[in-house]
């Protein structure tokens, strides 16, 4: 588990605060109002499944299938799936065999990394693009000043002091942290820390990677460490919260300066930036150090997780799955 005290910023917690809650309608598939986070003019649908027939009927439809993976197809449909429920750590994880666990897994969480990705992809490409006014001497409005330095504030690069938006190095120093991370990274990560999705803070907070919090809403663990203060495991409304807090983490935190700056190696070499390789830097992220390097290597190579590295979202709509039983009236 990582050691580290980490905060989200309000500002990234209200592009997702409420996405997948909008449950008072009864009926199975219902298309809903636009959440934060996601695109007003794509459509909306609720799904609310039973058992794990229906949802896989679903994924079935869309062509979300193993064997449309193996024939190389990298579309993911926008599934995101709005809680982790308590009968997936007590019955249905056992009940299923590994191969089918590790695949739901991988299938539900893929979608939520690639829209994480894609929010953050939105935010580079316009501050890439102010900088660029920027350093052109072109007139830049009002309005986008403002996002360059809420933004700028939000990733943690002006440690308190008033930005100065011209200044190159911290133009080149938000382009480092406002970046996207591999799917096969994030996927050995997050089933790595929260045990395929069965871990108690997984079911009780959607917590999906172990990350620490003093004072925040969290879930406390049952045998805290001495000496290390009142700390929690933090919770999330969401799994795509939990997701984002963890991107976010790694784009800002000073343990992982090293895979920001091979990551942004990786891009002004033209090469692909790949899970495997940023892992080789995630030495501070637990105890464990080089061991669990060794372990998240171990998960994309015995999982084949690499070729997600190349998943993308489709066009389709946006489809919130719901657990029966969460958020019912």
């Amino acid at each position: 588990m990582m050691t580290s005290m980490m905060r989200v910023t309000v500002a990234l917690f209200a592009l997702v605060g409420t996405l997948g809650f909008q449950t008072s309608c009864d009926s199975a598939e219902k298309t809903a109002t636009p959440s934060p986070g996601v695109s007003a003019d794509r459509p909306v649908k609720r799904f609310k499944f039973d058992s794990g027939a229906q949802l896989e009927q679903l994924i079935n439809e869309l062509k979300y299938t193993p064997e449309a993976w193996q024939a190389g197809v990298r579309e993911v449909p926008r599934l995101y799936i709005t809680n982790i429920p308590p009968r997936w750590r007590d019955k249905t994880s056992k009940e299923l065999d590994v191969v089918t666990k590790k695949r739901v897994f991988f299938r539900l969480l893929g979608p939520l990394i690639l829209h994480s990705n894609e929010l953050i992809q939105a935010d580079r490409d316009r501050v890439s693009q102010i900088i660029d006014k920027l350093r052109k001497g072109v007139a830049v409005s009002t309005e986008d000043q403002t996002f360059l330095r809420e933004t700028a504030d939000a990733y943690r690069v002006v440690e308190g002091r008033e930005a100065d938006l011209a200044d190159r190095t911290l133009q080149d120093k938000l382009l480092r942290r406002i970046d996207t991370l591999p799917p096969s990274l994030v996927l050995a990560q997050a089933a790595e820390e929260s045990g395929w999705g069965s871990s108690r803070f997984a079911v009780e907070g959607n917590a999906l990677f172990g990350m620490w919090t003093w004072g925040d809403k969290g879930v406390t663990p049952l045998q805290q460490r001495s000496g290390l203060g009142n700390y929690k495991i933090a919770a999330y409304e969401t799994p795509l919260q939990s997701v984002i807090a963890y991107m976010h983490n790694l784009n800002t935190h000073q343990a992982y300066k090293g895979l920001r700056a091979r990551r942004a190696e990786l891009r002004n070499a033209g090469s692909k930036v790949t899970g495997w390789e940023l892992a080789n830097t995630l030495t501070k992220y637990s105890e464990r150090g080089q061991e669990y390097v060794d372990s998240l290597h171990s998960l994309m190579k015995v999982n084949k997780l690499q070729p997600t590295d190349d998943a993308y979202l489709g066009d389709g709509p946006t489809i919130l799955l719901i657990p029966s039983g969460e958020g019912a009236n």
